[in-house]
């Protein structure tokens, strides 16, 4: 099979690959049906993160069951599956407390931009679709495997209510999926803070009341002014940058929450300054199996339609593209062909 192998930053290469096989009796194999690039591949592909020796690259899914391990019951070969960026057994105690993704067999998957991919862990990560899709809801399902599941999540996270006001830190996929999270939840005034029209419109498209192009203490007094001095009940920070998380914190009335899904880089939160805001925290990789069956539920019904991030759709063989129009922000999310 082809994917895509990143060797040093800004050099994603399209090659050969050994053919995924059945490792483990709790193992499927599927072929990819649509993949994506993601706004954390970008870390090493600017080179802020290590990219060590080449290795594959992705993390999010949907596809064909193609072959399945001897202890795998819930998924047969031939069934449409979406799966999660990280793979959990259901069972293990942090799984059935609703972490699926500090499952205690966890792994993260990391070799999805390919035309197969094994998935560890199948029989607890793994969800099928009575039928398979239509073609136009593909990207939406596309999207729960990880920005919509974790826009969700950061939503729970700081609370969002009925009749509640967020504020969206971050406009990129997960954030504008976090807008889609916060109308669902309920909230009656949402803040999007972003400074690119397109993405501006898509947020109000997907809910958003208000937009912030402000950043740092210019965007903080904004959303003040917008909360009556306060700050807002909920603060939903998806990009994960020290600015981001200030942003974030400062944002927040007393009382409020931040939830935290972009992965930090270079965050540091000073404990006094926490301690005396009354503001809640709590972040992590978002439990996206906890969500599957909900959220692909509202992509079939089409109450919800995620799959509008992507702005961009390549053939899997240009992936290196991909990476390129993120990073360059001539595209918000590249989804991917084999």
């Amino acid at each position: 099979m082809r994917g895509a192998v990143i060797h040093a930053p800004g050099d994603v290469r399209f090659e050969t690959l050994d053919d995924p096989k059945i490792l483990q009796p709790t193992d499927a194999v599927i072929r990819t049906v649509a993949t994506c690039v993601c706004g954390s591949d970008l870390w090493p592909y600017r080179g802020a993160e290590p990219v060590g020796e080449p290795h594959p690259m992705g993390h999010e899914y949907v596809g064909i069951v193609e072959e399945v391990g001897g202890e795998v019951t819930n998924v047969r070969p031939g069934q449409f599956v979406v799966g999660s960026f990280a793979t959990s057994d259901n069972t293990c105690a942090n799984c059935l407390n609703g972490w699926q993704s500090n499952c205690l067999h966890r792994e993260f998957m990391s070799t999805c931009q390919a035309d197969y991919v094994r998935i560890p862990n199948a029989h607890g990560t793994l969800v099928a679709t009575d039928e398979h899709p239509d073609a136009e809801v593909v990207p939406g399902l596309l999207a729960v495997s990880d920005v919509m599941g974790t826009g969700w999540y950061a939503a729970l996270a700081a609370e969002v209510q009925p009749g509640s006001t967020a504020v969206v830190v971050g406009d990129g996929a997960v954030g504008l999926c976090g807008v889609i999270a916060a109308r669902e939840l309920g909230a009656e005034r949402i803040i999007a803070m972003s400074r690119h029209e397109t993405r501006q419109k898509l947020a109000l498209e997907f809910g958003a009341t208000d937009i912030v192009s402000e950043r740092g203490d210019e965007g903080i007094a904004r959303v003040k002014d917008l909360t009556g001095g306060i700050g807002a009940d909920s603060v939903l920070e998806c990009v994960g940058t020290a600015e981001s998380m200030r942003q974030a914190l400062h944002s927040a009335r007393p009382g409020g929450n931040v939830g935290f899904v972009g992965v930090p880089h270079d965050v540091a939160i000073d404990g006094q300054e926490l301690f005396f805001s009354h503001v809640g925290l709590r972040g992590g990789p978002a439990p996206v199996r906890r969500y599957l069956p909900d959220l692909i539920d509202r992509v079939l019904s089409g109450r919800i339609n995620p799959g509008k991030v992507f702005d961009l759709t390549l053939p899997l063989d240009q992936v290196a593209e991909g990476y390129k129009a993120m990073d360059e922000r001539r595209a918000i999310k590249t989804l991917l062909k084999p």
